[in-house]
């Protein structure tokens, strides 16, 4: 991937993981007792976390002072 491939990759996962912490909160906040779909989506925001900070590394390289 190239750098803007990967900067429209960053957003779109960004979006998604604003996406699902919105809709872990609804869930919370309605008194959702599905506590196993909460963990799975908790799940899968860290995943979308991990990616998007490897995507950030990759673009904003280390300044060795």
């Amino acid at each position: 991937m190239n750098e803007d491939e990967l900067r429209k990759r960053l957003e779109i996962l960004r979006t998604e993981h604003r996406d699902l912490d919105a809709a872990i909160d609804a869930l919370m906040t309605a008194g959702s007792t599905d506590q196993l779909q909460i963990a799975r989506l908790k799940k899968r925001k860290l995943r979308l976390k991990d990616q998007i900070s490897l995507i950030e590394d990759y673009l904003i390289p280390d300044i060795i002072a």
